[in-house]
């Protein structure tokens, strides 16, 4: 998964939480659809939130808008992009009591 191929990034909001976001079509084939937060993480919620089933994304801002480039172990150290991560809405508040 190189994600140089990409196709149609569209920054819009979360229907489900409102959060600003941006989904994508990468990989080689444009094979996954992704859907990550706009909100860079630090380098501490980047680790806290590194696990297999999400993934962190390098966020690089061409001419077209915005780009999702899979964030892999060699990623350089500096790199000068923003990180993001998969969108998961956060949980919802309790509507009852009992």
């Amino acid at each position: 998964m190189a994600g140089r191929r990409t196709t149609g990034p569209a920054t819009t909001r979360c229907p489900s939480c409102a959060a600003p976001t941006v989904t994508q079509w990468v990989g080689q084939r444009a094979a996954l659809k992704v859907t990550a937060d706009l909100t860079p993480l630090t380098a501490e919620q980047q680790a806290a939130l590194w696990e297999p089933n999400r993934l962190i994304w390098c966020l690089r801002q061409t001419r077209n808008g915005p780009e999702l480039r899979w964030l892999q172990r060699w990623h350089p150290p500096d790199c000068p992009h923003a990180h993001v991560t998969e969108h998961r809405c956060p949980p919802a508040e309790p509507t009852t009591l009992f």
